[in-house]
Order: structure tokens, then C-alpha cells, then sequence
């Protein structure tokens, strides 16, 4: 049996690009595709003109899975919660005969490794950049019964429940910071605003800088030749894998020079990140949440100098305009953040944990190596 055999279509997307409109209905590219769950934050949208083209074939509803072709080629994720959705490039749109298999089921049993073997790899053991649809429609298929795809999928799908539950918490946080810089350095209502003359257009005390007085901007660097260990390498999208080096250490803000321009990021501790990422040093004490915040509420793009990919130069960085608070009101503006901060880094440890785990069962759920 084949995939084929227990689906009620397989569609490839269009040929197409469609250009993000900023508003309508979420474009699912290859990015948006994550190991089992769509990843909807910073979705490309497009009008209902073009979301009725893209879906001329075939409409995404609930339980339809879509795989992506490229860039990662192999991941799949479910479409949920009535989301309606079209199919950017490189990617397909697979539904599943529910009197055959259970669509969560489906999604996970694709991501194992067997299944993701039989899509990417090759006779000579490389594995491939882009998955054909012959390729998809022949995935050899052995399935358990019913009852058991549904206990084995609902195991899997607690943990990315709990991680979701988290992802929402951490974007509730998110915008509770981004709340109070506005309020903050955007309204001037910080502590003892009421008294506080302006001076040259800034609060007396207060400066006016480039980022690059705040920041040191570095160049990430290629980790494809790292050993795996304990240390985070992040790209625009967050942790992609773990290796044994560090390329720093302490607070930074991720800066992405390439692709998702929006995507900044601030950690604290041990990391190395990808050669089309900057990672910065902090110039002066308390300034890498302040200017995390700052970049966040900016949009990148329209910096950008890419004609076909979206990049971003230490020369632009440097020409950016900041204020920098007075060392009083920075201080007082780190503790306020610090609570915020050590909450959102607890639930981001908390998600790598059970996608680890999650990661750890998947295999050996779907291969029958443990039983239900």
C-alpha cells in the first residue's frame, strides 16, 4: 500500500509566487510548514482573489495535511481551527480518507524517520533537496488499525498541545514587553515623565545615538561541521539544532541578514548562530532588552536592500537612528522586563524539553517499537 491508496488527493500547489499583501488569508509556504503544526506568526497574506487561484485545485480544510517540497523538504503539519489557508510554492496538499487512517496519525507517521528515509534519501545516502509528487503519491504506507493511530497520535499530540499552550503564553509575554517600550520610549509616560524636560527633542539626560553605540554587530557563522552538544544554534526561526562549541555567551540580540528580516531575537546565555544571522554585543549595561524591543517595533523590510532575497547590512545597522535613556531609567526599565524575560526563557527551555521528547517517542511510536 501507498499513500495514494489512503488518500483522497494529493495536489501540488501552483507554479507561482504570490506576493504577501500584508492582510487576507494566510499564504502557507514552505516556512509555515512545521513538524506537525502549521506556524502561522509572521504568515505571508494575500486577498481572497488570489486565495481563491491558488485554491482552484482544491481548497485546504481541516485535517488536510501539507508537505513541503524544498526548504525543509519533508516537513508536514495539519491544517486546525478552521483556518483557511492557501498553498504558497513547493508545497502539497495531501488529504486523508478518514476510513483508512486518522489524519493526526498520518502527519506524524510521515515525520518518522522510516517515512522521511523513503521522501529524501537517496542509493548513494545523501539526501535530497526537493520531494517530486511521484515520489509522495509511492510513500510505502503499513499502518496499525484505527484504535491504535488514534492512541498514538493523541500521545503525540499532548506534548505539542502543551507546546502550543506555551508558544501562546510566550507571545501574550511578548507583547506585554513591547507594550511597556512604547509606553515607555514611544509616549515618553516613563517614571517621572511628568517633571522631565526636553532637551533637543529628548528627555534631559537622555542621548541620542546609533544602534551600533548600543550594539556590536558580528557575523553568525557556518555550524553544518559542529558537533552535536548542549549549545543552541539559532536561526531567524529559533533553535535548529545543538552543538559542543560556544560562539558566545550573556545577552544578545539575533539579527537576521538574510530571508526573515523580522525575526530578531534576543537570548541570554550560550549560543552560536547561522552565518546569515548577526549576533551582537551589548556596548553599555542595560541595553540589549531595550534595544531587542526597539528593533522588534520596527519593520526590517523596509530596510532591505535584497532584490530577491531580503538582506540586511552592518551598514544599515549602523546608520539606524536609537535613543538612549539615561542610566537611571534604563536600569529601572531592565528590572520591570527582568520577570517577563525569566518567564519567557523558562517556557522556551519548558518547549525544548517535550519537542525533544516528543521527538524521542515519534520513532519508536510509529515503527511499533512501543506498543499501545
Amino acid at each position: 500500500m501507498v499513500l495514494s491508496d489512503i488518500c483522497e488527493l494529493i495536489v501540488d500547489c501552483p507554479h507561482s509566487t504570490a506576493k504577501d499583501e500584508g492582510a487576507g488569508y494566510p499564504l502557507i509556504r514552505t516556512p509555515n510548514i512545521g513538524r506537525g503544526r502549521l506556524i502561522l506568526d509572521d504568515v505571508h497574506r494575500v486577498s481572497k482573489d488570489v486565495y481563491d487561484k491558488r485554491n482552484a485545485r482544491a481548497v485546504p480544510q481541516d485535517d488536510d495535511l501539507i508537505l513541503a517540497r524544498e526548504a525543509p523538504a519533508g516537513n508536514v503539519a495539519i491544517v486546525k481551527n478552521g483556518d483557511k489557508v492557501c498553498l504558497g510554492q513547493r508545497t502539497v496538499l495531501i488529504r486523508p480518507d478518514k476510513n483508512k487512517v486518522y489524519p493526526d496519525f498520518l502527519a506524524y507517521y510521515i515525520l518518522a524517520p522510516e517515512q522521511q528515509y523513503e521522501l529524501l534519501g537517496t542509493a548513494n545516502g545523501a539526501t535530497v533537496a526537493h520531494v517530486n509528487i511521484p515520489v509522495i503519491r509511492s510513500l510505502p504506507v503499513d499502518l496499525p488499525n484505527m484504535e491504535v493511530q488514534h492512541k498514538c497520535a493523541d500521545i503525540l499530540k499532548a506534548y505539542d498541545d502543551l507546546i502550543e499552550i506555551n508558544q501562546r503564553q510566550i507571545k501574550l509575554l511578548e507583547e506585554a514587553a513591547q507594550r511597556l517600550y512604547k509606553e515607555w520610549f514611544v509616549d515618553l509616560r516613563f517614571p517621572g515623565h511628568e517633571d522631565a524636560k526636553i532637551v533637543d527633542g529628548v528627555p534631559e539626560g537622555w542621548d541620542k545615538a546609533k544602534v551600533t553605540d548600543l550594539l556590536e554587530i558580528k557575523y553568525g557563522k557556518d555550524h553544518k561541521q559542529l558537533k552535536d552538544g548542549d549549545v543552541p544554534v539559532y536561526g531567524s526561526g529559533g533553535v535548529m539544532r545543538k552543538v559542543q562549541p560556544t560562539l558566545y555567551s550573556g545577552e544578545s540580540v539575533l539579527i537576521p541578514r538574510k530571508g526573515s528580516l523580522n525575526n530578531i531575537l534576543y537570548v541570554d546565555g550560550d549560543f552560536w548562530t547561522i552565518d546569515t544571522m548577526f549576533y551582537s554585543i551589548p556596548q553599555l549595561k542595560d541595553v540589549a532588552k531595550y534595544s531587542y524591543l526597539f528593533l522588534r517595533s520596527l519593520d526590517m523590510y523596509s530596510f532591505n536592500i535584497g532584490a530577491t532575497v531580503p538582506s540586511m547590512t552592518t551598514k544599515i545597522l549602523s546608520g539606524m537612528d536609537i535613543v538612549l535613556p539615561g542610566d537611571c531609567i534604563r536600569r529601572m526599565f531592565e528590572e520591570s522586563l527582568s520577570p517577563i524575560f525569566d518567564k519567557m526563557k523558562l517556557l522556551k527551555q519548558q518547549n525544548e524539553s517535550l519537542t525533544e521528547a516528543r521527538d524521542r517517542l515519534l520513532p519508536k511510536l510509529m515503527s511499533k517499537e512501543i506498543k499501545v
